[in-house]
């Protein structure tokens, strides 16, 4: 019974060039005389170097680690010597540099200790943990890090895991040749991808003109006897490798702008993600090579095993380029980006090198004013309006542009492909998303700035006030000392005057006293006068007692 399979919105029908490339079997490139491992390698931040120069490594050690949330783990891609960590051009059309690890091979080749990890009896989150050091990241194109996506989300489940086989653009091959010569690895990755999704089922997609794929892929799942997995054929149109347009195909399900496929019940992975996965927890080796496709320019176009930090002037000598070359392009021709240089190393994200010439890609045409015919609204598989996307994104009007959905342009170039102009349109996306994101890094500089700012200012008013309120305290505490001074040498005085007052008026009493004379003492005899005089002595003694107390 076939399935039904849906359709998307336009697309297009180049000429695909595979042949040539197919041909072969799939080779391992040999070791260069150096590596150039570049230390981002993934969408998200850099890993943080665990490496000196002069240390000795051996194949597969961490050389970088995750450092956040979205990082993943770069290794060594063989035995021997760090010569250097320094700036080196990145595989960019920018020319841009990034820190690299600069490996000298000894020639003995030599794994670090590994081994199978037990992950079906280990937590998820530390399956991603695993994932996460293995440095497995998507090998579609986008390199995100496959343990944020081996997630089923809110839900706890997935209804339906795509794997991603269907290699639309012109020249790649290097999943088509994987899935011909090694489909046991990808079918096993799949296994333990719909087991760690908890999905439901698992749909294969592959284009329907890769025949051989197709029926080594329903071979490996008979002699495997894995369950719930489904090869299907889908019509080759490009870009039907594109994952919101194969879900689209292969489910029905149409992703709106702004969400998830989690929170539709899909996700999706590439074919060779599967793989890589598989060679993580089944066999325990990180992530340290990638096939890839030399095609274009060259004598004997083919796929090999390439080893991350091969630059790729060595692996382009392997298939003989022919003399008028003047380019190399990292992908294919509708989504690939032209390198600086020769010298730019084999990473994660290199999926093919194009090797072009002038007679390959001549010089385009003059670029011609845009006739608003349509034809690139009739073509764009993301259903959007390109046409008025380029008409603001020349005119610098970047919010017009992203009210047209800017940022859901997934850079096909069936646009340009179709277009009677000749205008280069995703180049003016390119330049309109750079800008924006150029903009908005330059505003969220400027807020943090601001906060820092306001924070700083915040802080020394607060100081302030607490330095007022301090000083407050201790002149109330001083004022209520002098207070109090003030208060007890009052009393005491007062105290002293009132006893001063006593005695004054003591004095005052005994000399009014001792000038009266009593008139009846004149004729007393001698014994009367000495009871008189003792008892006298007697008062003043009671007297003076008492003033004493």
């Amino acid at each position: 019974m076939s399935r039904r399979l849906f359709s998307f919105h336009g697309g297009v029908k180049p000429a695909y060039h595979k042949a040539p490339s197919i041909l072969q079997p799939i080779q391992a490139a040999p070791l260069p005389a150096e590596f150039v491992i570049p230390l981002h390698q993934s969408i998200g931040g850099i890993p943080r170097p665990t490496v000196t120069v002069g240390e000795r490594v051996r194949k597969g050690q961490m050389v970088g680690a995750p450092d956040g949330n979205v990082t993943s783990a770069v290794h060594a891609s063989t035995s021997g010597l760090v010569k250097a960590m320094e700036m080196r051009r990145m595989p960019h059309t920018s020319g841009l540099s990034a820190l690299c690890v600069i490996l000298e091979p000894d020639g003995r080749d030599e794994w670090i200790d590994h081994a199978p990890v037990p992950w079906r009896e280990m937590s998820p989150n530390a399956v991603r943990d695993i994932l996460r050091d293995s440095g497995v990241v998507g090998l579609g194109g986008a390199v995100f890090p496959s343990y944020l996506k081996v997630n089923p989300g809110k839900r706890g489940h997935l209804d339906t895991l795509v794997i991603n086989g269907a290699e639309c653009e012109p020249f790649i091959t290097c999943d088509d040749m994987q899935m011909r010569e090694r489909p046991e690895g990808v079918v096993r990755g799949a296994g333990i991808l719909r087991d760690l999704t908890q999905a439901a089922r698992v749909l294969v997609g592959i284009e329907d003109n890769k025949p051989e794929a197709i029926a080594a892929m329903k071979a490996a799942i008979e002699r495997t006897g894995e369950e719930r997995l489904e090869v299907v054929a889908v019509p080759t149109r490009y870009p039907a490798g594109g994952a919101k347009q194969l879900i689209r195909v292969l489910t029905g399900i149409e992703v709106p702008h702004g969400k998830r496929s989690t929170d539709y019940g899909v996700q999706c992975f590439n074919t060779g993600t599967a793989h890589a996965i598989h060679d993580a927890l089944e066999l325990g080796r990180p992530m340290i090579s990638r096939i890839v496709t030399v095609a274009g320019n060259v004598e004997r176009p083919g796929n090999f095993e390439v080893r991350f930090g091969t630059p790729m002037r060595e692996l382009v000598a392997l298939c003989g380029p022919k003399p008028d070359t003047d380019r190399l392009i990292m992908g294919g021709p509708m989504m690939g980006f032209r390198m600086p240089g020769d010298e730019v190393p084999v990473v994660k994200a290199t999926n093919c090198v194009l090797v072009g010439s002038p007679a390959m890609f001549p010089p385009p045409p003059p670029e011609m004013p845009c006739i608003r015919c349509g034809e690139c609204v009739k073509a764009c598989p993301a259903d959007l309006t390109p046409f008025e996307m380029y008409w603001f994104s020349r005119a610098k009007l970047f919010g017009k542009a992203q009210e047209y959905h800017l940022f859901d342009c997934i850079e096909c170039g069936c646009c340009a492909y179709v277009c009677p102009s000749r205008i280069p349109l995703v180049d003016y996306y390119r330049f309109a998303k750079s800008e924006i994101w150029a903009r908005e890094q330059e505003k969220a500089a400027a807020d943090q700035a601001r906060d820092y700012y306001e924070f700083r200012l915040a802080r020394e008013e607060r100081e302030k006030q607490e330095k007022a309120a301090k000083l407050a305290a201790k002149a109330a505490e001083t004022k209520a000392k002098l207070a109090g001074q003030a208060t007890a040498d009052g009393a005491a005085a007062a105290e002293d005057a009132h006893k001063a007052l006593i005695a004054s008026a003591m004095g005052k009493a005994k000399t009014q006293q001792d000038a009266v004379r009593p008139r009846n003492t004149d004729s007393l005899t001698p014994e009367q006068q000495a009871q008189v005089a003792e008892a006298e002595a007697r008062r003043t003694a009671n007297t003076e007692a008492k003033s004493d107390a």
